[in-house]
């Protein structure tokens, strides 16, 4: 199996599972994500404490490359601290943007499934609308 197939099979696998959707009790901070031109809107719930973040979820609806993007990235902030999460948004962001190293990009996982989703321009805000919504999350808190 090629790399690409790889990835595309991540992508896949994270689109259909439902272990990140749904709705925390009591969440500590909520944020929508929306993008108007595909359509793309989702809700992503945190539970933080003592700078970490504890338990996310999200809900909504999009394509696959959001729905995927948004599942992988909760399961990379989940148990680390608020700092780290932010680091890893900055990171998958610079990737996207083919402004990141190797070593960074490391740290990103089954993130890294979508390292050439630049390839594709009217997939890039697909891909980055979780990440962006996790900056502003935590931004508000």
């Amino acid at each position: 199996m090629d790399l690409n197939s790889l990835y595309s099979e991540i992508i896949m696998e994270h689109n259909r599972s439902s272990h990140n959707k749904g709705d925390l009790e009591n969440p500590t901070v909520s944020e929508r994500g929306y993008n108007p031109s595909c359509g793309d809107d989702l809700n992503i719930e945190f539970i933080l404490e003592d700078q970490m973040i504890k338990d996310a979820k999200f809900k909504g609806y999009g394509c696959a490359i959001s729905q995927a993007s948004t599942s992988i990235m909760i399961d990379l902030v989940k148990d680390i601290t608020i700092k780290e999460a932010l680091d890893l948004a900055d990171i998958f962001l610079r990737m996207i943007q083919k402004d990141a190293s190797d070593e960074e990009i490391e740290k990103l996982e089954e993130a890294i499934a979508f390292q050439n989703i630049s390839n594709m321009p009217a997939r890039v805000k697909c891909a980055v609308l979780p990440w962006h919504t996790l900056k502003q999350a935590l931004k508000n808190y």
